[in-house]
């Protein structure tokens, strides 16, 4: 088990799911956490509960399509804790899904500006931060819809699609200066985003059971595994948790049929 004692994470997306998930084993881990999310009631709860839990957590307010909102979020764990040595690029959504023609343009855009946008932005904020130090590491939650074609996704697929381009350019740039560059695809998860997919009823994954998602905190052990020397080695790709490889790095139980 990898420690993060004396490390600070700046986690987006933290107020439910993989976001919630990393933030709490971050925090029992030793690290001290930002939880950032458009929710402010919800992460200041969460920040609230691990501290009374001897874990050091603070929360703000961001909506990620924002790079004010994000460079102020990077500007506090720097200031709360004096560095910041770990970016979690994990807020993202799926709605509204529809098919290409019902789509709305408006919407479509978006999930742009959240998916993509929003990564790029933590991205281009961390980088000063971890560049003066020579170390970091940004992990963007990534999808198998990157890699693939999805009925009713179309702007989920193409904004996983720029995340996994963002996570290679950024790798090619930055590595040689000591920072680790990562994608996590989860596979599907008990998340709300899986109870919006399931009531679109479009497409294979929305027909699959609650008992065939993993839970977040498998996520979350995922993300942390890749924080930690070994995930060097995944620098510039997509480490996946639907593969009995990726399950066993972490130390999780085997894929299922």
């Amino acid at each position: 088990m990898y420690m993060f004692e004396g490390k600070t994470a700046l986690i987006t997306g933290a107020s439910r799911g993989i976001g919630e998930a990393t933030a709490r084993l971050f925090a029992e881990r030793g690290a001290h956490v930002i939880l950032a999310a458009r929710s402010e009631e919800a992460i200041e709860a969460i920040a609230c509960d691990i501290r009374e839990n001897g874990g050091k957590a603070d929360a703000i307010q961001v909506d990620v399509s924002n790079y004010d909102a994000v460079a102020r979020a990077v500007a506090m764990a720097e200031k709360v804790s004096g560095s910041l040595d770990i970016l979690i690029n994990n807020a993202g959504v799926i709605d509204p899904i529809a098919r290409i023609d019902e789509s709305d343009p408006e919407a479509w855009g978006k999930v742009v500006d959240i998916n993509v946008k929003g990564v790029y932005y933590g991205i281009h904020a961390a980088l000063p931060a971890m560049l003066a130090k020579g170390s970091g590491t940004i992990i963007n939650i990534s999808s198998g819809a990157a890699t693939g074609a999805l009925e009713g996704w179309s702007h989920y697929c193409a904004t996983k699609a720029a995340v996994l381009s963002l996570t290679k350019c950024t790798d090619k740039e930055y590595r040689e200066k000591g920072i680790n560059v990562i994608g996590m695809s989860p596979g599907t998860v008990a998340t709300e985003m899986q109870v919006q997919i399931r009531t679109s009823g479009i497409n294979p994954v929305s027909q699959l059971q609650p008992s065939a998602h993993i839970p977040a905190s498998w996520a979350a052990e995922a993300i942390a595994f890749l924080c930690s020397p070994e995930g060097a080695a995944y620098a510039g790709t997509d480490f996946s948790l639907k593969s009995n490889e990726g399950r066993a790095a972490v130390g999780l139980p085997p894929v299922t049929a």
